[in-house]
Order: structure tokens, then sequence, then C-alpha cells
């Protein structure tokens, strides 16, 4: 059966929880979702919110405080908002490539090469121990153990060979703190679970953002061996075609979305996992420049389920900006519909300041 991209648009909307807002808990969302992308602190808060009717930030803070959720390094190499049984199992999967990655050449100009990576490690483990560490208490102790190399880079390799997360206050509702890290067994008081399959993963990956092909799985995780765990699945799946002959993975019993559905303007977080998924993005993503060439904290604007904008908040003492530049020419309803849903997340993001929406020229500079 062959899916259309309207299809796939309305599907990945729905699984997404971006037709409707939801009323799953923050945990039940980010086991659902796979996690959250939380490179930065806010984007978490704006995809929560743009996910979850009556959304309170204080659940994120009250979840990393009381360690039900966590911030910590898995899908490509990112910071992701987890629960804790996914931190355990996913991290395994995660790790080995990970730990690759400073012992190459392009990997701050070749600072480790020549190093023992195992050597490496145990000297990581021994500075960070079994208490949470700042990053730069951590710096301090890699100038001391490595004086003829960079301690940043030092440091840098640490976070990628130990499975390590974000202690709070960082993450928390308007919280950007520097990080502090702490290996992630001490924190949650349980072993790391490499028992976890990696079919099971996968699994859950097309429950929300199926039905999706290998190369689309390897983007979302930054993993190989997809075309293993999809054989393994066997007849969990069932298969489609898209529009231009790939083949498409979908759980038996995943619903496909009403290509008719009616899709409501959706503002996101800056890197949503949304957009971020899949190697064919086009099923989200027009053909076109991507949010991803446009810098920090420029954030998608979703009309009819597409991208046809991005945004940026400019917060001062008394005002809240908001800017929009679209990436095509707008309707007069959807200028409307947009208006709205942006003086909405200002009022969430920045309650009490008094909220300024401005719709640039098509293409037009977001800066001030």
């Amino acid at each position: 059966m062959m899916l259309s991209n309207r299809v796939l648009n309305r599907t990945l909307l729905a699984r997404q929880h971006l037709l409707e807002r939801s009323s799953l808990t923050v945990p039940e969302m980010c086991d659902h979702l796979v996690g959250l992308q939380a490179q930065d602190s806010p984007p978490p808060f704006v995809a929560l919110w743009s996910r979850i009717a009556d959304f309170d930030p204080a659940t994120v803070s009250d979840g990393l405080e009381d360690r039900s959720l966590v911030r910590i390094t898995l899908m490509r190499g990112t910071i992701h908002l987890v629960t804790p049984p996914d931190a355990l199992r996913i991290a395994p999967h995660i790790q080995p490539e990970l730990e690759k990655v400073p012992f190459r050449k392009g990997f701050n100009y070749g600072a480790m090469v020549g190093l023992d990576p195992d050597e490496v490690r145990k000297h990581g483990e021994a500075a960070l121990g079994d208490e949470p560490m700042s990053a730069a208490d951590l710096r301090a102790k890699a100038a001391a153990l490595y004086p003829d190399r960079d301690a940043g880079a030092v440091l840098q390799t640490w976070l990628y060979q130990l499975p390590v997360l974000q202690t709070p206050p960082r993450g928390k509702w308007k919280d950007s703190s520097r990080p502090v890290w702490s290996r992630v067994e001490p924190w949650l008081g349980a072993p790391l679970d490499p028992s976890y399959p990696l079919a099971e993963l996968v699994f859950r990956y097309l429950r929300a953002f199926g039905p999706a092909s290998t190369m689309d799985m390897q983007t979302w995780s930054k993993m190989t061996g997809m075309k293993a765990a999809v054989d393994e699945l066997g007849d969990r799946l069932r298969t489609y075609t898209d529009e231009r002959g790939r083949t498409l993975y979908d759980v038996a019993d995943g619903e496909l979305a009403d290509p008719d559905l009616p899709a409501p303007v959706r503002l996101l977080g800056w890197y949503d996992n949304a957009l971020l998924s899949h190697q064919d993005r086009t099923r989200i993503v027009p053909e076109g420049p991507f949010l991803g060439t446009f810098g920090l904290a420029v954030s998608p604007v979703l009309l009819d389920g597409y991208l046809a904008g991005l945004y940026k908040v400019f917060p001062d003492k008394n005002v809240a900006r908001l800017r929009i530049s679209p990436t095509r020419t707008w309707s007069a309803a959807e200028r409307r519909a947009v208006d709205a849903e942006s003086h909405a997340l200002l009022a969430f993001l920045e309650a009490g300041k008094e909220p300024q929406v401005e719709i640039l020229e098509v293409g037009a500079d977001l800066r001030l």
C-alpha cells in the first residue's frame, strides 16, 4: 500500500499529539515519545505545552528534583528528557557509539589522539566518583591529570565515555544554570540495563514517529542495526511504500490518520524531535531551507501541519516580543491563527509581561 505525503504528515502529527492536546502526564508523554529533545532548557517546556492540555511546568521541575525525570545524553548524542527506566535501558545502546567519538582525528583537532581510551575512562570514573560535579570542577581535575592536553577536550571525552546525566537545577522551569553532571547509576540508584532489546526501542520509535524507513530510524537514533531489529520484530510490523517507492515500516496495529484532518497552528521548541527524527523530513518540512540553518533558539511554526515559518522570543524586563518569519505567504486566516497561538505561548512563557507579536515579511531576518 502506498502512503501519500499528506497521510504521513497527519499520522506523524497524531502520534506526536500535535493535532490536539493530550491528557497524558509528563512521564507518560516522555515515555510515548521516547524522550523529548532537551539540549537547551526551554524546548522541553514548549514541546510539552504544545502537546499536553493545561500543562504545568512545575511538573517537570518537580520530576527533576525527585528523580522521576532525568536529562541525559541519548539519541543523536544530544540531551533528552526521559524517565529513569528509559535512561537505564537506552543508554547502553547509545554508549558504544558515543565512546568512539573523542578518539577520532576530527574531535577537537585530534586533542585525544594517542591516549589509551580505557585509561582515560578510568581517570574519568575516579574524577567524577558518585557525587554530582560541575563542569568547571571536572575540567580542573582534567587539567591536573593531563597537563599536556586541552582540559576542555578531556572533559568532553569523559562526558562521552561515562554514562552521565545533568542534575537539577539545570533544566527546571526558568533555570538555565550551568550543567552539573552525575554518573547515571548513583543518581538513579540502579544499574544500567543492557538487556533491553534494540528491537523494542525501534518498535516504540514507530509508535511515535512511524511509518518510517530504516534510514529514518537510524537518523533518529544515530545507531546501526536497524534492519536486523526490524527483522526481529517480524509480524509485529507491517510495511507500506511512500510516494518515492521506499519501504516504510509500522507497528501492525498502528492507525493511519485521515489526510483531511485539520491541523491547528503549533509553535514548537527549537530542535523538536518531530522535525529531526526522519532522514526524509518532507513529511513535515517542505523542500527548502531547514530551521537548523538559522541559529539557536529559532523555532518552527507549523501551519496546516507543515513547517511554514520560524519564530524567536525576545524577553526583556517588561515586554516579551515574539517575532515570526514566514517561509511562505500566509493567508489572512493563517496570520490570525498564528497570532492567537503566539499570544498564548507568550502568556505561558512570559506571564506578566506585555506580549508583542510581530509577523514579518517572508524570509525576513528574525534578529531585532
